[in-house]
């Protein structure tokens, strides 16, 4: 439930729509709604501005389709998005959910139920590599899922520059970057020299042994000489994207 649902329900208990004994119901599974293997947060996007996501890894196909399924029931507006699972997952979501789609880059189920604007201005998210798109896709989705306009550049990283700077225009439009790197992580340093907004920097677990599974690049972009730089954790797509949101929102 978000402010505008919550204003709905208030004003459908005012003009009787709603029963009080029904409304009383419905307050008693706002906060969270007991699953016994999960609690499912329905208060989350009334405190936070966006709805809680599922994060499918380690869960079995029928936990989330259980989750996706206490959410659909809410009736609510917000949109529904399951990170890091599969397509047999997929498969059994869209059973409850016919409008589900499957990122497969990504691993993401994306259910979505609203197309409201929640930001000011773009979100553009970048990678160094083609390597390093499942971490940018799952970006991609996090934000437009929560209400937000979201682009993306990909394979522009500093063994070929030129083909960054070929983005001037769409860079310095952006309100919020988000940039995945890999390898030595360097992107992020030259993308935020480039431009006056903040820059998210993901460090991506692509590289050779002595990148240390993404180690290396997340020190790189930790100790970045661009001052508008900070950092996630590594092949953190998602995170980073509900940060660029916070800041990109209306």
């Amino acid at each position: 439930m978000n402010e505008s649902d919550a204003l709905k329900f208030l004003a459908a208990v005012k003009a009787g729509k709603i029963s009080l004994d029904q409304a009383v119901k419905n307050l008693r599974e706002l906060p969270f709604e007991d699953l016994g293997f999960a609690k499912v947060d329905h208060h989350r996007s009334l405190r936070q501005g966006f709805p809680e996501v599922i994060f499918g890894r380690n869960k079995t196909t029928a936990q989330i389709v259980a989750i996706v399924r206490g959410m659909l029931r809410k009736k609510s507006s917000h949109n529904i998005l399951v990170t890091r699972t599969n397509a047999k997952t997929y498969a059994a979501v869209r059973k409850i959910a016919r409008s589900a789609q499957f990122h497969e880059a990504c691993g993401a189920i994306a259910i979505e139920r609203s197309r409201e604007s929640h930001g000011i201005g773009l979100i553009l998210v970048v990678t160094a590599g083609t390597s390093d798109i499942p971490v940018a896709e799952e970006a991609l989705v996090t934000a437009r899922m929560i209400g937000h306009r979201a682009e993306a550049i990909y394979d522009v990283g500093v063994a070929g520059l030129h083909r960054l700077l070929a983005h001037g225009q769409l860079l310095h439009e952006a309100r919020v970057i988000i940039c995945c790197a890999g390898m030595e992580g360097a992107l992020p340093s030259v993308v935020g020299g480039l431009v006056a907004a903040p820059v998210i920097a993901v460090p991506t677990s692509v590289g050779y042994g002595a990148s240390f599974g993404g180690l290396t690049a997340l020190l790189g972009m930790l100790n970045s000489c661009a001052s508008n730089v900070s950092v996630v954790n590594i092949d953190n797509g998602f995170g980073a994207a509900v940060v660029a949101c916070a800041i990109n929102r209306k």
